[in-house]
Formats: C-alpha cells, sequence, structure tokens
C-alpha cells in the first residue's frame, strides 16, 4: 500500500508539473507550418482533404471556435488528448499489472519525450496515439473475455484512427498480426462481435476514399508513393541511432526486453504481455525497416509512438527487476531527454534565444517570423488601394499569414513546396491557386528560406512568369536573415517586360564562423536579374562600415545559366574591414545590395569570430 500511494504521488506530481509547463509553452510557441494548414483546413470543413482524414482540422476548428484565434486555442483539443494519455497508458498497465505497476507506466508515459511533449502541436499523430491506445486496451480485454464494452472501445479507437492519419493502416495491421500470432487472438478473432467492430472501423474510411475517389486518388498516391523513394538509402541509419535518444537510453533497453520477454508463453497476464510485447516490436521493427526506404526528408521520429506506448504497459514490470542503481539512472535519463525536449521549444518560442541558433542546422525556421511577417503586410496593405489582396509564394506563407490576418482564403503560387506536401489539391478544390491573372493590386509575400539556394534564381524566373515582373522589394529579415521574407507591390495589371528579379549573392570570404584577427578581407559575388546592381554596403552587427568595390569580373554564368544581370561577368565585390576595434566573440557581417531599379535589399547575414587579444 504505501509503494502504492509513492508511485500515485509521483505519478500526480509529474502529471501536473509538466501539464502545466505543457500550457505554457504552447501559448508561446509560434504555430508550426502544417499546424497552420491544419488550422486553414479548419476554416474549410470537409470530410476528408487532400493530405489527411478530417479529425486533424476539426480539433483545430474546435479549438479556436471555443476559444478565439490563438495559438493556445487551437491547440487546446490536442493538449486536452495529450494530457489523458499517461492517465490511458496507467489504467491499461494498473489492470494487468498491479496499481504499482500502473502508475509508474503513467509516470514513464509523462517523462518519455515522445509523449510527454505530445499535445503541444497541432498534428495528427495526437488522435492517432489516442487511437492507438484505445485499440491496445480493448484488444487486450478481449483477448481475456469478448465483450460488448470491449467490442465498443475497439471500434472507437478504430473510428478516431481512420479520421486522424492515413498510416494507422499499419497500426491496424500491427494489432492483427499480434493477434493471429496467439492462441487467444484467434480464438478472439472468431466472435461476431470483433468484426462488428472491424466493420464499425472500415466504414470510417469511406470519406478518405471518397475524397480520393472524386480526386484522382490525389492523396492516397501523395501519401503512399509520391513523398517516398521506395529506393534503399543509407540515411535510414540516422534513424536507428536517433530513436533511443529520444525515448532515452535505459528506457529503450526496457522497452525491447519487454518486447522479448513478450515472446515467451504462460499463463495469467501473460497473454496481455504477449500482446503488448508483439504490438510494440511488430510496430517498431517493421517502421525501423521502412525507415531504408521512406521518406527522411521531412519529420518522421514520432512514427514509433504507438508501438512505444505498447511497450511502456509493460516496462515497470521489468525495471522493478532491475538493481536500483540503474531503475534511478533510467528515471533520470527519462527526465533530462524531457527537459532538453522542452528546451527546445523554449527557445523556439523566444525571439532571443532562437537567434542564437541563426545559422545553425537546428534553427527552427518553420517557426520563425510569422508575426513580425505579418505586422509588416498589415502596414503595407494598409499604403495600399482599398481591395488589395495578399498572394503567397507557397502553402506554407499562406497559411501562417493567413492565420496571424485571420483570413483563410489567401491565394497561393503553384510552387513545387506545395506538391511536396500534398497540399496542391486541397488548394486548387479551395480555387486559392493563383492562376497569374489579377484585375486589382496584390501584395506578393515570398520566402526564399524555404527555397534550396541552387534553385532560388530559377523559381524567381518561374514566378516573374506566373506575375510578371518583380517590383523592388520590401526585405523582412528575421534572425541574422536566416528568415527572409520579400514583400511586392504588384500594379492592378500585369506589366510586360524582361524578368527583375530579387537580387542574389554569396560571401566567398570570410567562411561561416571563421576566426579572424586584425584585417578582415571580404570577398564575394552579387547580381540582380534585369536590371543588375549599382553598389553593395558591408555592414558588421547591423552597423554600417562602408561600400566594397563592385564590379570585378568574375563569371558565374556557369553556375546561374539562365540569369540576365546585363553587367555579367562583372558581379564580385572586394572589401578589407579592420576588426581591431570589435570585442572578442561572435560578429555579424552583412550586406545592403542596392540594384539600378532603386531596390534596397538586405541580405542573409554571415558569423565570423574575433579571438581574444
Amino acid at each position: 500500500m504505501q509503494g502504492e500511494q509513492r508511485a500515485r504521488t509521483i505519478f500526480l506530481v509529474l502529471w501536473t508539473l509538466i501539464t502545466a509547463v505543457k500550457l505554457v509553452v504552447a501559448a508561446r510557441l509560434p504555430l508550426f507550418v502544417d499546424e497552420a494548414f491544419y488550422w486553414q483546413e479548419g476554416q474549410h470543413l470537409a470530410a476528408a482533404y487532400s493530405d489527411l482524414p478530417g479529425l486533424t482540422a476539426w480539433l483545430a476548428r474546435l479549438g479556436v471556435e471555443l476559444g478565439g484565434n490563438h495559438v493556445l486555442a487551437l491547440r487546446l483539443p490536442f493538449l486536452a488528448i495529450g494530457a489523458m494519455l499517461p492517465w490511458m497508458v496507467s489504467r491499461i498497465a494498473t489492470r494487468w499489472f498491479g496499481a504499482v505497476a500502473g502508475w509508474q507506466a503513467g509516470s514513464l508515459t509523462v517523462l518519455m519525450p515522445l509523449s510527454a511533449t505530445l499535445g503541444m502541436l497541432a498534428v495528427p499523430d495526437v488522435p492517432m496515439a489516442l487511437a492507438a491506445v484505445l485499440c491496445l486496451d480493448a484488444g487486450a480485454r478481449l483477448l481475456r473475455n469478448v465483450d460488448a464494452a470491449a467490442a465498443v472501445k475497439l471500434s472507437l479507437g478504430l473510428v478516431i484512427g481512420a479520421l486522424s492519419h492515413y498510416r494507422f493502416i499499419g497500426v491496424i495491421v500491427v494489432g492483427f498480426i499480434a493477434l493471429l500470432l496467439l492462441p487467444q487472438g484467434r480464438r478472439t478473432l472468431r466472435d461476431p462481435r470483433v468484426w462488428v467492430a472491424l466493420a464499425v472501423g472500415v466504414m470510417a474510411w469511406l470519406p478518405l476514399l471518397a475524397w480520393n475517389a472524386d480526386n484522382q486518388d490525389a492523396g492516397l498516391k501523395f501519401q503512399v508513393v509520391e513523398r517516398h523513394p521506395w529506393a534503399f538509402q543509407w540515411s535510414g541509419l540516422w534513424f536507428l541511432v536517433i530513436q533511443p535518444m529520444l525515448v532515452t537510453p535505459i528506457l529503450c533497453i526496457a522497452m525491447w526486453k519487454v518486447a522479448l520477454a513478450g515472446t515467451r508463453s504462460g499463463g495469467g497476464a501473460r497473454a496481455q504481455w504477449r500482446y503488448f510485447g508483439l504490438v510494440g516490436a511488430v510496430s517498431t521493427l517493421a517502421i525501423f525497416a521502412l525507415g531504408f526506404f521512406t521518406d527522411v526528408e521531412r519529420i518522421s521520429f514520432h512514427w514509433p509512438l504507438p508501438g512505444y506506448l505498447a511497450l511502456l504497459v509493460a516496462v515497470p514490470v521489468v525495471l522493478n527487476g532491475w538493481p536500483r542503481w540503474l531503475r534511478r539512472t533510467g528515471w533520470w535519463l527519462a527526465g533530462a531527454g524531457l527537459a532538453l525536449a522542452f528546451s527546445y521549444y523554449l527557445v523556439a518560442s523566444s525571439p532571443g534565444l532562437r537567434e542564437q541558433l541563426a545559422g545553425d542546422k537546428y534553427y527552427p525556421r518553420n517557426f520563425a517570423g510569422w508575426a513580425p511577417l505579418a505586422d509588416e503586410v498589415r502596414k503595407e496593405l494598409a499604403g495600399m488601394p482599398p481591395g488589395t489582396r495578399v498572394l503567397a509564394g507557397n502553402f506554407k506563407v499562406g497559411a501562417e499569414l493567413g492565420f496571424q490576418l485571420r483570413d483563410p482564403r489567401i491565394e497561393v503560387l503553384r510552387h513545387p513546396l506545395n506538391d511536396k506536401h500534398g497540399r496542391t489539391a486541397q488548394l486548387g478544390l479551395w480555387g486559392l491557386l493563383h492562376d497569374g491573372q489579377r484585375d486589382a493590386p496584390m501584395l506578393l509575400v515570398l520566402s526564399p528560406s524555404d527555397q534550396r539556394y541552387r534553385d532560388l534564381l530559377e523559381r524567381y524566373h518561374d514566378i516573374c512568369a506566373q506575375v510578371g515582373p518583380l517590383p523592388p522589394p520590401r526585405v523582412v529579415s528575421q534572425d541574422h536573415g536566416y528568415q527572409r521574407f520579400l514583400l511586392f507591390k504588384l500594379p492592378a495589371q500585369r506589366i510586360d517586360g524582361p524578368c527583375v528579379t530579387p537580387a542574389m549573392a554569396w560571401v566567398d570570404a570570410p567562411l561561416q564562423d571563421e576566426t579572424v584577427a586584425g584585417r578582415m578581407d571580404v570577398r564575394g559575388w552579387a547580381f540582380k536579374d534585369g536590371v543588375g546592381l549599382s553598389r553593395v554596403a558591408l555592414l558588421i552587427d547591423g552597423q554600417p562600415v562602408g561600400d566594397a568595390v563592385y564590379g570585378r569580373a568574375y563569371d558565374i554564368t556557369a553556375a546561374w545559366k539562365i540569369s540576365t544581370d546585363p553587367q555579367h561577368p562583372r558581379v564580385a565585390f572586394d572589401a578589407t574591414l579592420d576588426t581591431r576595434q570589435l570585442a572578442p566573440g561572435k560578429h555579424w557581417l552583412g550586406m545592403t545590395l542596392y540594384g539600378n531599379d532603386g531596390s534596397v535589399e538586405q541580405w542573409q547575414e554571415q558569423s565570423f569570430i574575433v579571438p581574444e587579444r
């Protein structure tokens, strides 16, 4: 009894503290770009969408309807689900392994970084995790005795999963395999009540199937075919390396021991033990194997979560058989992993801290700069004729600006990024894919940070083909230019003429984070298609330090074959700057590029280090 009370108290303290932290972080964290698109889908309610079934959008709409157009309100339904899951895991573990193990399983769910942070973002993995746990609980109960309550719970889980994500098909397949491998499971599958529950679950896929039937299977093709290379890639090894870090190493070992121990037969709760182990092992191994063949460019580290939740149910039984020092180390490592996960979200939510990651591969670009961009867009619109509409360069800008401006009908240019994320078909159904024609002024908002630099000039020329020559832009720069936006005032009528693009530049010296003492040589090149540049001004830490000598011959047309700058090949610049007056530490070299058309563009800054003297 004393052990149970202690385990219960620890769980309640951890759950209360971490839930409170999640609420605070979720209220401050800017919308991730996918969340913004789910908000936009929620403003266009439908049974299904091009990228997902309907539930995620419905929950996002519910949040803003209840709490207003605020990031916390949008995330509240997801936070509520995330807060429920530890209680559900605890209850399952209690039923089969006792109260102490139950509270401990709940505490581990609260601490494991992947499950602990669930709900802070309004993403489909949250309701999908709920569905997986409901099905897990129902499956374990059905192994003991098939009754109406367990069958209803199974059907509920299957319905929620079908309305959450295409990936839930994998959860269904894994659960079915686990039941087939168990004698009790095969007996369960002979009961008609189970098949009635499965039939209800199948019917929940009908809205998604109907959407695909009406739209040339666009969603199915994207999720199953187009987004994955389906060819072996060694980068899949990175998935295997990062997973023990995301669930913490000792907890990872304990989960695999659950999977291995679950292969042994026995009585009592052993059937359920085997069921949890098989579900977790088959699910995790399948995802690890698929990691060598599927999409590695976008975030996929959360995919094994349903399998991990199944293993967590029995992990306390394994941990309690280990030496005390190892158990305590495992708990503390889980807490440390959670602290690191929260730290990343805190950095992403703090402009000052986020700026420190500028130039780093972990820089949270998809969270950065949306509110300042919206402020600048409002200022630009205030100075333009009534009826001016916003035109976004891709779905990310359209959705994020839509949330900030409370306008879910911002038109979007055609862009490979829309295709890559499966959003083109949906934008087309909403009538938001811009066809290049306009009869009123428009404010075009581009995000060059979303484009690979080597493809950026080609993208600019493609935009010219869609909307005409681009006027001088207003640059909105965040975090030393690692998140940049360009605002263009397009006239009511399209102008014919040669393509004029934003400026392009590169710094050859100094290198990024190079240590520089005394005099610093600055070399690079810059050009602006259609009109050329007249001047390159240099800045250190945002303060002007003079002009570079611009116009040295340097032929870059071999790399930029389509460039139409009239000054080629004289597009290089040189300068020598004195760093002796700078304090030791990191500093930022910036450039202002002056175009012959009157444009003034701030370029992305580059860091260098002044050593101690």
